[in-house]
């Protein structure tokens, strides 16, 4: 089998909400407030653009600051600082080591390793800071991030892009992500799909695919 991670809010923390909060705090000063000036930062073209590859930090600072009338200057500091605010969820974390230990075991008894793969939308910035300060992603077999391939999800092509690379059998292959329409893109593709909540539940979920042998 083949499981596949997204990123954000599945293995690494991502908060918006509490990011207007704290760098906001006239514009963000309720949770409601914050979270729709979140969707006026990060819900628009221009925030797609960046994911995509085709913009870079300074322009997307620009145009955010300039449409939601933001100071530009904070906006900058809260982008630039991204990367570094995308931290490993510790349960997440112990799901991921959990299926590189059964795959380890699995081929050691002579059996079918499983495979472990990620599909992120994440600008080229944030991307490669994971890979600089988190040693665990070794430990993946490959995967896509968005920026690299100027692809994004739920486009098509992004998951055709990862199946083609890694010749993934589709019926063997599963999607954790926390985006309804990002699952629903991997089903239409004939994956299967866990629509992320926590930890907890994605363990119970990938039992319930085969998995039995794994636990947080």
């Amino acid at each position: 089998m083949n499981v596949v991670f997204d990123f954000g809010a599945v293995l690494f923390t991502w908060r918006p909400v509490d990011l207007m909060m704290e760098c906001f705090p006239q514009r963000a000063a309720t949770r409601a407030e914050a979270g729709h000036l979140a969707h006026e930062v990060f819900g628009h073209h221009e925030w797609q653009a960046f994911d995509r590859g085709t913009i870079a930090m300074a322009d997307v600072v620009a145009q955010v600051a300039n449409r939601a009338g933001l100071d530009a200057t904070v906006l900058g500091t809260l982008v630039e600082s991204i990367g570094e605010r995308l931290t490993p969820m510790p349960e997440s974390v112990a799901l991921f080591k959990s299926l590189v230990a059964l795959s380890a075991q699995r081929a050691a008894r002579g059996g079918e390793p499983l495979k472990l793969y990620y599909l992120s939308n994440m600008p080229v910035p944030y991307a490669r800071t994971l890979e600089r300060v988190n040693a665990f992603l070794q430990d993946f077999d490959g995967g896509i991030f968005s920026g690299d391939e100027l692809l994004i999800k739920p486009e098509p092509a992004i998951y055709q892009c990862l199946q083609k690379r890694y010749a993934l059998e589709p019926a063997k292959t599963v999607f954790l992500d926390d985006l309804l329409p990002n699952i629903q893109a991997a089903q239409a593709e004939g994956w299967h799909g866990i629509h992320f909540h926590t930890a907890q539940q994605a363990v119970q979920e990938l039992q319930a695919l085969g998995l039995s042998e794994i636990s947080l």
